[in-house]
C-alpha cells in the first residue's frame, strides 16, 4: 500500500519536507515543473546512486559513531527512501550505527541530541485518553508497533523516555531487513517515569520528571494501552521491548493470548540463540540432544532462551524433564540450585540438585557445559580462567557472549579464541571483527535479533496472525539455521552473514506463515509458493515517478 497517490501529492516545499515522498535532488526536470519544485532545488538532477555516494562520504567524514547516528537520523527525517536504500545496500556497515551498539549511547544522550519527534510518547498522565493519543497518529493502517517503557535499555538500565531510540531503531530494522513498509510502523514510548537520578536532575530530559509508577496503576495504564491498540490499530502486531524482567514476563503472560504480541528480549533472543546453537552443533559435530548449557545471567532474556532450547530438546525426544535437566543457570548469587529459597518463578524450572557454587570457574568444572551463554550485561566476566576451564572440559566449547552494548559483552571474540587455543565456537551480542590467530581466520557472527524479529513480524503481518506462538519462534530458528552455508561453518560462523539478511527474513516469514496457517491462526490462505508471496509483498526502497 503506497503512502500517497499522485492525485494526493503535496507540492513545493511541502513535498520536499515530507520524508516519505521527498526525493531531494533526484526529482526529474518534468517533476520539478509539474510539482512546483523549480528553483527550490539545485539545477542538477542527481539519481539515487549519486546521492548514496554523497551520503557515504558524509558518514565517513564524521568523527565518531554517535555523530554518524545523528546524521543518519537526519537523513531518515528528510528522505526515507534514500535512508533505507543506504541501509539495505550497506547493511553490515549501517546496522551497528542505527542499532546496537551505537543506539545505546544515542539513548543515553537522547535528550541532548533530540532533533525531531518520531513515534508516539504516551505518558501515565494520558490515562483515560490513550485511545485519543493513538488516533493522533496520521497513518491509520499500522501493522507493527514496538513499545518500551525504557526501564531496561540494552545493558544500560533505566533510561526512561530516552529509551525511544530502541523502538525507532527496531522498526528501521523491520523495514531494512524484512521489507515492512515504514508507513505501517509505529514506535511507542510508554512513559511512567524513571528511577535514574541523573535523568531526573537533567533539565533536558524529555520525559516525565518523576519516579516510576508501579503496581496497580502501572497495570491499569498498560491495560488501557493494549485495549486502545486493539481498537485503533486492530491489524497491528505489538512487540514489547526492553522492559525489566518482572514486567517483561508478566506482560507477555497477560497478553499473549489476547492479541498478536511478543517480547523480543525474551522470544526473539531465544530464537536467534537457538539458531546459533544449531549452527554451533554442526561445527562441533555433537547433536543438540547431547548439549549441556550453562547460562551466565538468569533474567528474562536468559530464561526465555532456556525455555525455547528446552522446548526444542523436549520435541527431540528428551521430554520436558530431560530437556530441563540439560540446562543450568548461574545468577548474581551463584549456581541456581534446588536448595535455594530466594528463586523467582522463572528460574525454578532450572534449579537442580547440586552443591552451592559462587565461582563461575568452579561451576564450569562441575557442570561441564558444552555451551556457556552469557546474558548477564556484566562485561568481561568470561575471564581467561573461565574460558580455559571451558576448553579443559570440552574439545570444542561453545561460548556465546550475548550481552550488549559492546562494553557489557562477557568477553571479546579475540579473547574467546585466544584463551581456548582457537577451539571455541563463538557468537556475540555486539559485532566483533574477524580474528586471525595462529594462521587461522575466525569469523565471529553477531547473534542479532534482527535475524529473527523482522522476518517473524513480516510473516505474522502477511498471515494476519491472530496470535504469536512458541511454534513460530521454533520454526523461525530452524529457518535461520538452514541459511548457514559450508563456507560459514569453515570459518567458525554460526549464523549467516548480515548481507543475506533479506533472504533470511523471507525464509523466516514463510515459516511463520506456514505455522500460522497450520494452527488455524492465519486470516489468509497463502499461495503454494509462500516464499514468492513474501518477496512480492516486501517494501523495496526505490524512488517512484510522480508524473
Amino acid at each position: 500500500m503506497e503512502s500517497a497517490t499522485k492525485t494526493s501529492l503535496p507540492r513545493g516545499l511541502a513535498l520536499l519536507q515530507d520524508p516519505r515522498l521527498n526525493k531531494g535532488t533526484a526529482f526529474t526536470e518534468v517533476e520539478r515543473d509539474v510539482l512546483g519544485l523549480r528553483g527550490l532545488l539545485p539545477p542538477t538532477v542527481l539519481g539515487i546512486q549519486r546521492q548514496l555516494a554523497r551520503v557515504l562520504a558524509n558518514i565517513e567524514a564524521k568523527p565518531n559513531d554517535l555523530d554518524r547516528y545523528i546524521f543518519l537520523v537526519g537523513l531518515q527525517d528528510r528522505n526515507e527512501t534514500l535512508f533505507y536504500r543506504l541501509v539495505v545496500d550497506h547493511i553490515a556497515t549501517m546496522m551497528p550505527l542505527i542499532y546496537t551498539p551505537t543506539v545505546g549511547e544515542a539513548c543515553r544522550r537522547f535528550g541532548h541530541i533530540f532533533r525531531r519527534p518520531r513515534g508516539l510518547y504516551i505518558s501515565i498522565e494520558d490515562r483515560g485518553r490513550i485511545r485519543d493519543v493513538l488516533q493522533n497518529w496520521p497513518v491509520p493502517d499500522i501493522r507493527v508497533i514496538v513499545a518500551t517503557d525504557g526501564e531496561r535499555i540494552l545493558g544500560l538500565g533505566d533510561l526512561g523516555a530516552q529509551g525511544m531510540g530502541i523502538p525507532i531503531g527496531k522498526l528501521a530494522l523491520y523495514t531494512a531487513c524484512a521489507g515492512v513498509d515504514p508507513a505501517h510502523c509505529l514506535p511507542v514510548t510508554l512513559d511512567v517515569g524513571t528511577e535514574n537520578q541523573d535523568l531526573l536532575d537533567d533539565m533536558l530530559y524529555p520525559g516525565l520528571p518523576r519516579r516510576r509508577v508501579r503496581g496497580p496503576d502501572y497495570d491499569a495504564f498498560i491495560d488501557e494501552f493494549v485495549g486502545a491498540v486493539a481498537e485503533v490499530f486492530p491489524r497491528a502486531l505489538l512487540q514489547w521491548e526492553d522492559f525489566a524482567t518482572d514486567n517483561a514476563l508478566g506482560l507477555l503472560a497477560r497478553y499473549r493470548d489476547r492479541l498478536a504480541t511478543f517480547n523480543d528480549d525474551v522470544q526473539g533472543t531465544a530464537a536467534v540463540t537457538l539458531a546459533a546453537l544449531l549452527g554451533a552443533v554442526r561445527i562441533t559435530d555433537r547433536p543438540l540432544t547431547d548439549q549441556t548449557v550453562l547460562f551466565f545471567g538468569a533474567g528474562a532474556s536468559a530464561t526465555g532462551v532456556a525455555d525455547l532450547i528446552a522446548a526444542r530438546l523436549a520435541r527431540s525426544g528428551l521430554g520436558e524433564s530431560g530437556a530441563r535437566a540439560r540446562i543450568w543457570l548461574f545468577d548474581s548469587k551463584g549456581l541456581v540450585t534446588a536448595a535455594r529459597q530466594d528463586l523467582a518463578g522463572h528460574k525454578r524450572p532450572y534449579a537442580h540438585e547440586h552443591a552451592a557454587m559462587r565461582d563461575l570457574v568452579d561451576a564450569v568444572r562441575a557442570v561441564r557445559p558444552t555451551a556457556l551463554i552469557g546474558l548477564s550485561t556484566q562485561g568481561q566476566t568470561f575471564t581467561e580462567p573461565v574460558l580455559r576451564a571451558m576448553a579443559d572440559v570440552h574439545e570444542r566449547p561453545i561460548v556465546f557472549a550475548l550481552s550488549n552494548p559492546t562494553s557489557r559483552a562477557e568477553c571479546t571474540a579475540e579473547q574467546a579464541y585466544r584463551f581456548t587455543d582457537g577451539r571455541a565456537v563463538f557468537a556475540s551480542g555486539s559485532p566483533f571483527d574477524v580474528v586471525d590467530l595462529a594462521g587461522r581466520r575466525f569469523v565471529p557472527r553477531q547473534a542479532n535479533n534482527a535475524y529473527i524479529f523482522p522476518g517473524l513480524g513480516l510473516g505474522a503481518v502477511l498471515a494476519g496472525a491472530r496470535r504469536v506462538t512458541e511454534d513460530m519462534f521454533l520454526a523461525a530458528a530452524d529457518a535461520l539455521a538452514r541459511g548457514l552455508g559450508t563456507d560459514d561453518l569453515t570459518h567458525g560462523a554460526v549464523l549467516p552473514p548480515l548481507e543475506r539478511i533479506r533472504d533470511v527474513s523471507v525464509a523466516v516469514a514463510a515459516a511463520v506463515i506456514r505455522v500460522a496457517t497450520d494452527a488455524g491462526l492465519a486470516s489468509i490462505e497463502p499461495p503454494d509458493d509462500v516464499e514468492a508471496f513474501v518477496r512480492e509483498e516486501m517494501y523495496v526502497p526505490q524512488y517512484r515517478s510522480y508524473v
